[in-house]
């Protein structure tokens, strides 16, 4: 069958493109490492300012104006624990990848899902694309980080961001394409421009869904990142390579342990974050 059959070099194709892209886009790429390594390590820079209960103690806070009082203890206490653990430094550098990654998916996954919300066609197109995305097993999101922007920190957040950004962009449509036709028809009568009525109807309306999809994107981030942990990206990830590559069970158990609390604290916060904005809503309304 080999013989009648030829082999088709998909994978020699794949090569040459890629060494085609670094040639002509090597000084696009190595821009793009510049400002997300230096963002990434200013952000770390950053969080070391304060004091570990210090930083412990406004997160906490913070976890109460947007959550509740419970969230909020139990950011602090998690918090705390993690630093009586010894893993505050790879905490930080996690957080601040984190936060990198969502910054970017959710300043990308937002506006195309508008857009895809308000055009059958864009949405038809990017449709197939996320399905795409969504099927790709995560490992292969670091073969293409590694390709342009070889190993550490910058992968680890491309990585991360390509991983992230479906959620949004899906549930951002499916937010403002479940706005009830009624309001829209309203706010037409009334006179609203296609702007205005996104942004004052459309939008807030959507604003839970929107946030789920954030809350999904935090979430698919955290867990890319503690992936790409085998390319180099600093942070809890790293500890835990590490302890699966010595064997060190105690220590892959307390950095898996940590992961968890984070994870929790990031995943209750937003989603009150999104509850709080339906409650805001209908207490107006």
């Amino acid at each position: 069958m080999s013989d009648l059959i030829p082999q088709i070099p998909l994978a020699a194709w794949v090569d040459e493109m890629v060494d085609w892209l670094v040639t002509t886009f090597g000084i696009v790429f190595d821009g793009i490492t510049t400002v997300l390594d230096g963002f990434v390590t200013g952000l770390v820079d950053l969080f070391n300012i304060a004091p570990s209960i210090l930083f412990a103690l406004i997160f906490g806070l913070l976890a109460w104006w947007i959550a509740n009082k419970k969230i909020a203890l139990f950011s602090f206490i998690g918090l705390l624990f993690i630093d009586y653990l010894g893993y505050w430094g790879p905490m930080l550098q996690m957080l601040a990848l984190v936060l990198t990654s969502v910054i970017i998916s959710v300043a990308i996954g937002i506006p195309i899902g508008i857009w895809a919300s308000q055009n059958h066609t864009v949405r038809r197109i990017v449709t197939p694309i996320l399905d795409f995305m969504q099927t790709m097993p995560a490992f292969v999101y670091l073969l293409p980080a590694i390709f342009f922007f070889n190993i550490g920190v910058v992968p680890g957040v491309i990585s991360s961001v390509i991983f992230s950004t479906p959620p949004t962009i899906r549930l951002t449509t499916l937010g403002i394409r479940q706005v009830p036709e009624d309001l829209i028809e309203a706010t037409e009568a009334f006179g609203s421009t296609t702007m205005q009525k996104l942004v004052k109807v459309q939008i807030p309306l959507a604003m839970p869904s929107i946030m789920a999809g954030v809350n999904q994107s935090i979430m698919l981030a955290l867990s890319m990142v503690v992936i790409a942990s085998m390319v180099g990206a600093p942070g809890l990830g790293e500890e835990v390579y590490r302890a699966v590559t010595q064997l060190k069970v105690g220590v892959g158990f307390e950095a898996g342990l940590a992961i968890v609390v984070i994870a929790i604290i990031l995943d209750r916060v937003t989603q009150q974050a999104g509850k709080g904005k339906g409650k805001e809503r209908g207490s107006i309304s």
